[in-house]
């Protein structure tokens, strides 16, 4: 037991006043004389030994009843020792992951969770609370009741071992603080084993929140393809989690206008793609639905079909350019092909990308335009001349790199090594490839190079880049190689032509860093925008001659087709989707151990929380002893004769 005021106790010690004038009193029996009978002396006798007793009887009562008095006003009560005379804190992290969205056996499990903490915190006790989005701290129930009933779903979900240090973060570093962190979460499996720090000066406890139904169907990712036909196709890839799901109607939509719709039957957890076929050179914004009633998230991911922009290309050559002209065609480029004599280098400050196909001698004007333009965002593609001025090679790649080109050597070797991870191959095989015709070398120069794209059969490099700079180690005329019969050319030579310009894809993913290119050239205080209905950003920008680039990481924070404008001029569209990491309802399964309590609702860890901190006081009883005592004194002295 202990007590609020223990102060008052020392009014204990006047309860020896009573006991003192009980010991000290001075009243004497009066003595009558009377006839000398011994009948009188044995009632004389035996009359004050029954007052001495009942007096005994009602000190002590009136003793307790006083005593019980004091205690009383020292307010006794009892509690665990380390609660007492703490200040609480309290930081609670409330997820609102879109998984959040999956019904609980009480509704969403979002819903419910803000519903039952709002009935469970009391009215005035300071917490610190925040989501994934926002942070309120040092407020009370009433503070935020609005905002968590209003509270928006979101697809950029912390880390729970981030979420467990921001809300130490929060609590801050007193010692006298009796401190609890709580997560509540339905703990979606991210990684293989659940790891969260913990602190033994600081009580932690998990609310994990799950559905009833772990069924869900998702639209996972779309690409376009073309088939045997030159049919423009359509890839869209769902995927289901638990039941096996029968038909699901999937709908294709070009704003609100309905295209097409299928009904596809996904196996349990498992997958499947499906198709839908586009009209070629037409601008789409376009959104393909699924019903699902599990996460509404997922069951839509949009997609924009732009006309495309021509990428400038600008050739160089001292050799054939016949394979550059059959590449860089004009549906998709705009090709200037020169000799270095007929060269215009106003040309160069427009293009996109410069090839210079195996000139001879590079001329000192021309590496100096070459590295302004370079400077400028462009790309440049160097073919060497088997017999070409090493020295001025040397001096046009020591402007973006140490990797240079150092000797030649007249030997045969074969290209056997592609580096499939590689950008410039992205998408562009199925699966590695080793079985096919390698194309050959007659001589080639050596380089210090370490990266390379494509390199020989003893791992030297053959095609390798460094900054800006595409750099062949060999010619690939038909005199030094067969390069240009090789499936390889068109991937290699075409790809370098359409990443000089990152033209935007047809959809990006929301919380990932997405960087593409658009062809324009702002002024100097030219900026452009992302418009939707749902929100306006300015994203991160940065302007070239020839071209603006775009990168967005953490914005938007909304799933929907942008319009990218420059001030209120329509430039084209951009589309943005979910990260649909969420759509597989897997869940840890946690259990309560000693770094951690594991509660399944809100309200049963509140029930928790308020038995081991509450405090039970004792004082009502003491009144209640005190009243008793006196009124044993009273019949005390009425009936004890």
């Amino acid at each position: 037991m202990q007590f609020k005021h223990p102060e008052f106790l020392y009014a204990l010690f006047a309860l020896i006043i009573p006991i003192l004038i009980h010991l000290f009193q001075l009243r004497r029996f009066k003595k009558v004389a009377f006839t000398n009978v011994q009948f009188l002396k044995a009632v004389t006798i035996q009359t004050r030994k029954s007052s001495q007793i009942k007096k005994w009887f009602v000190l002590l009562a009136r003793l307790l009843a006083l005593a019980v008095l004091i205690i009383a006003f020292a307010q006794p009560f009892f509690a665990a020792e380390e609660i007492v005379g703490k200040k609480s804190e309290t930081a609670i992290y409330l997820d609102n992951s879109f998984s959040m969205q999956a019904r609980g056996s009480n509704g969403p499990l979002l819903q419910r969770a803000v519903q039952e903490l709002l009935s469970s915190l009391p009215e005035e006790e300071s917490i610190s609370i925040f989501t994934n989005t926002q942070t309120f701290k040092n407020v009370t129930k009433k503070d935020i009741q609005n905002d968590l009933l209003q509270l928006e779903f979101t697809s950029n979900q912390l880390p729970y071992a981030s979420a467990y240090l921001k809300a130490k973060q929060l609590l801050g570093n007193r010692p006298e603080s009796l401190k609890r962190v709580v997560l509540i979460s339905d703990f979606q499996q991210k990684e293989e084993v659940f790891n969260l720090p913990t602190d033994a000066s600081t009580k932690t406890n998990l609310v994990q929140m799950l559905p009833v139904n772990k069924q869900n169907i998702s639209v996972d990712s779309l690409h376009l393809e073309r088939n045997n036909d030159d049919e423009l196709l359509l890839n869209v890839l769902l995927s289901n989690t638990d039941a096996k799901a029968e038909n699901i109607p999937v709908a294709l939509y070009n704003d609100d206008k309905l295209l097409a719709k299928t009904a596809v039957s996904i196996p349990k957890n498992g997958n499947i793609k499906t198709q839908f076929k586009l009209e070629n050179n037409t601008a789409i914004n376009g959104r393909i639905i699924l019903e699902d009633p599990s996460l509404t998230f997922d069951n839509s991911r949009y997609f924009t079909i732009n006309t495309p922009e021509k990428i400038k290309v600008v050739a160089i050559n001292e050799e054939d350019d016949g394979f550059i002209k059959n590449i860089y065609t004009p549906d998709e480029f705009t090709l200037i092909s020169n000799t270095i004599d007929e060269l215009n280098y106003n040309d160069i400050s427009n293009a996109n990308l410069v090839m210079i196909n195996e000139v001879k001698e590079i001329p000192v004007s021309l590496i100096n335009t070459l590295q302004s333009f370079a400077n400028q965002g462009g790309v440049i593609c160097f073919i060497p001349d088997m017999d070409g001025n090493l020295s001025s090679y040397q001096q046009l790649i020591s402007q973006f790199s140490s990797e240079k080109l150092i000797a030649k050597q007249n030997q045969e070797k074969k290209i056997t090594n592609i580096h499939f991870s590689h950008p410039l191959f992205k998408g562009v095989f199925d699966k590695k490839v080793s079985n096919f015709q390698y194309p050959k070398v007659q001589s080639f120069y050596q380089a210090n190079a370490s990266n390379s794209i494509l390199s020989f059969e003893d791992s030297t490099p053959f095609l390798y880049k460094t900054n800006s700079l595409y750099i062949f180690t060999a010619a690939i005329s038909s005199d030094n190689s067969n390069f240009k019969n090789s499936p390889l050319i068109v991937p290699t030579i075409y790809n370098i032509g359409k990443q000089s310009l990152q033209l935007s894809d047809i959809s990006y993913t929301i919380g990932q860093t997405n960087t593409y290119d658009i062809a324009i050239s702002l002024g100097q205080d030219g900026i452009l925008s992302l418009e939707s209905q749902q929100e306006s950003i300015i994203p991160l920008q940065q302007s070239f001659a020839t071209k603006t680039r775009i990168t967005t990481d953490d914005v938007p924070t909304k799933a929907g087709i942008y319009a990218l404008k420059d001030k209120e001029k329509f430039i084209q569209n951009v589309s943005y989707n979910y990260n649909t990491t969420e759509s597989n309802l897997n869940y840890y399964q946690l259990a309560s151990s000693a770094d951690y309590i594991v509660s399944d609702s809100v309200t049963s860890l509140y029930e928790q929380i308020k038995e081991e901190t509450s405090i039970h006081e004792l004082w009502k009883w003491f009144i209640i002893f005190a009243l008793i005592f006196l009124l044993i004194e009273i019949l005390l002295l009425k009936f004890l004769k």
